[in-house]
């Protein structure tokens, strides 16, 4: 999809629109606005720019809580690997040295997953992911069943949490702002450039470069926002480097 790109969106969107400004005015002057309609067509073009303010607003918001659900649930991930980590002394010795041993090759998958952006070697962390998962789990439970106490079912939880969590945080790097808002913006955009280009007195001003460039800038940020692997603005592993450190440490 097109908004996986931001700078390429940027590009496009500003130059998109700065033709629909200019469309608007060739369409003035070939039906130039009466003085008599004047009052009326300024009033849909604030109009227009106040629902386009508005929706851009809306969406921009949508991005921003989806790159906050991204950051929570990396926090939280990070948390349950270290609570999980801990967890493993109630195993017995054997058993936990295994479970911690490959909850530190989890989490360095983990991290890769924050900071690749190579499709191909994605695929290969998300098939180590799950490789792991399978393999903390069975320890766990291997171990449980082993010596089934109160105690030890701390440690099966902990590991359900790790497990479930990546989930969580797979979910939220799918969640994206909807293609059909993006139309809708687009739509609005296109049609108040017309418009602008179309009410204005002078048609050959500079000017209706302004527009196209604020809103051009607007859909960078918003789609740079939204695009988790791809956008200047990204979630940084940074709690899961710090437990990194802490476990490479011990």
């Amino acid at each position: 999809m097109i908004q996986r790109y931001p700078f390429l969106i940027f590009v496009l969107s500003l130059t998109g629109l700065w033709l629909s400004a200019l469309l608007g005015a060739y369409l003035g002057r070939l039906r130039p606005v009466e003085e008599s309609e004047r009052q009326d067509l300024n009033l849909v073009v604030s109009s227009s720019l106040t629902m386009l303010g508005l929706i851009i607003g809306f969406t921009f918001s949508m991005a921003v809580s989806r790159y906050d659900l991204r950051k929570n649930y990396e926090e939280e991930e990070a948390n349950a690997i270290g609570t999980e980590y801990v967890r493993a002394d109630l195993l017995p010795a054997d058993d936990g040295a295994k479970v911690r041993q490959l909850l530190i090759q989890y989490l360095d998958q983990r991290m890769l997953f924050y900071t690749v952006r190579d499709e191909q070697q994605l695929g290969s962390i998300g098939a180590q992911t799950t490789k792991l998962q399978n393999e903390m789990w069975s320890a766990v439970q291997g171990a449980v069943k082993g010596q089934p106490t109160p105690v030890a079912a701390l440690a099966v939880a902990g590991m359900n949490d790790v497990l479930n969590r990546q989930g969580y945080t797979q979910a939220s790097w799918w969640n994206r702002i909807p293609s059909e808002a993006w139309t809708l913006m687009i739509a609005l955009a296109v049609c108040c450039s017309v418009l602008i280009g179309y009410s204005a007195h002078n048609r050959r001003t500079p000017l209706f470069i302004i527009l196209p460039l604020l809103v051009a800038i607007a859909f960078f940020l918003i789609a740079d926002i939204d695009s988790p692997r791809r956008g200047v603005i990204r979630v940084r592993p940074q709690n899961m480097e710090s437990l990194d450190s802490s476990l490479h440490g011990n």
